[in-house]
């Protein structure tokens, strides 16, 4: 076993593996300039306080938390949403709404390492704020099918619901917020009798409990037929009504937009953090069980941390579990590349020349590399060969008296003198 290795839960990408990260955040930035969303970059570490304080019981207790130097208590940031409602509630406050924000990172929670959830990963973030209006909803919504399109990944789905179906029954049942976010708990781990359970302890109607069994029981891809359901399990339930025809309005929008989202509407969905109030949604592909990314609507989470009240809706892509997706469906990114060249010196006197030849090429695009190896011409093409590199120069005694080099095409296996004067431009012919 090596002395040295990571930390368990921490990861090493190697190139082709960064390189396929790299890409698949590109494509979030390029969504965020379509969309017109403005990055802002925060702190890894922020104050417990604030990360504990709508992140939910299962996050708080997975948090790598400590206090610093300074006695301040301190954690690593589990997600980027109370860090971006930090800025709204201070910074931001007096900028002109909605604000589209984006930012894109590593994240840690304190999570089992297995197959998609590390304790260490990567997400891009999304949120947009200042509007309680269905069409924002439906923004996330798109924003996130388009980077899902652009990824080329194919039969995913989006699981929806509603936070306020369950909230508008325990609420109207008289239960307390801090005990229903302790009930959307064991919901979102699908801990289904646990929550039950923790109903009946509140000495809740027998109606109740039936309301919320038949929430669990209810899902499908007909979303008109399952939102028809919820409004008869519901009828007794105002708040929860009005949640149900909130959901069915965003629905209808993203559908009516011209948004091709295969949808599974579930009434008993729940997501643990304790911030959501509106719409919820995760994202998923046949190969894994863990959902590519997910968010909802949450309109108090800004005011919570002294900001106006502003409503809010957003979304938080994995970066590394979409990467993972791409591998399980055989996915293989058409990465634009620069072309690579190698510039040899065959002689000692030539080197500074060989390096001055590496930067012209540089200057015109080239993605460039010198031999500082002091190898045999036959092992450096050796090397060359299974790097993937596409033209070798060499600069030899010779054809310099001449003002010229020897270009040689990796892949034909084939070469040529060239006068330095046309190197690039023959180069970009090729």
């Amino acid at each position: 076993m090596p002395k040295y290795r990571t930390v368990r839960g921490m990861r090493d990408f190697l190139p082709k593996e960064a390189k396929i990260m790299r890409y698949i955040e590109s494509l979030a930035r390029e969504i965020a300039e379509l969309y017109g969303y403005q990055e802002v970059i925060t702190p890894v570490v922020e104050s417990y306080e604030l990360l504990a304080a709508k992140s939910g019981e299962e996050i708080r207790q997975r948090m790598y938390a400590f206090n610093d130097l300074g006695g301040r208590r301190i954690a690593l940031r589990p997600e980027f949403t109370a860090s971006i409602a930090r800025l709204v509630a201070t910074t931001l406050k007096n900028e002109p709404k909605p604000l589209r924000l984006f930012c894109i990172g590593s994240l840690y929670r304190y999570d089992e390492p297995q197959q998609g959830r590390y304790r260490e990963f990567w997400q891009s973030n999304f949120e947009l704020m200042g509007s309680s209006k269905p069409e924002a909803d439906v923004e996330i919504l798109s924003l996130t099918n388009n980077l899902m399109k652009k990824t080329s990944l194919k039969n995913y789905w989006f699981k929806i619901g509603h936070m306020g179906m369950f909230r508008g029954v325990l609420s109207q049942e008289g239960i307390t917020e801090e005990k229903q976010n302790q009930i959307m708990q064991k919901l979102d781990k699908k801990l289904w009798n646990e929550a039950l359970n923790m109903i009946k302890e509140e000495k809740t109607s027998k109606k109740c409990i039936e309301v919320v069994k038949s929430l669990i029981e209810t899902s499908g891809k007909e979303t008109k037929e399952v939102l028809g359901k919820a409004k008869k399990i519901l009828k007794d339930y105002e708040e929860a009504v009005d949640a149900v025809e909130n959901l069915e309005e965003i629905i209808e929008l993203t559908i009516d937009s011209g948004q091709k989202i295969q949808f599974s509407v579930d009434l008993g969905f729940a997501r643990g953090l304790e911030y959501y109030t509106g719409m919820i949604f995760e994202v998923f592909v046949p190969e894994l069980e863990i959902a590519l990314g997910g968010g909802g609507r949450y309109d108090k989470l800004i005011e919570l941390f002294g900001g106006e009240p502003t409503p809010a809706v957003g979304v938080a892509h994995g970066i590394d579990r979409i990467s993972l997706a791409m591998k399980k469906q055989k996915i293989i990114p058409q990465i634009r590349e620069k072309t690579k060249i190698l510039v040899v010196s065959l002689n000692k006197k030539l080197k500074a020349k060989s390096l001055e030849i590496a930067s012209v090429l540089r200057e015109n695009g080239f993605c460039v590399e010198t031999e500082v190896m002091g190898r045999k011409v036959s092992r450096v093409l050796e090397t060359a060969n299974r790097k993937g590199i596409a033209y070798v120069v060499l600069v030899a005694p010779k054809e310099m008296k001449e003002g010229k080099v020897v270009l040689r095409d990796m892949n034909r296996r084939e070469q040529e003198t060239v006068s330095l004067g046309k190197l690039v431009e023959e180069i970009r012919t090729r």
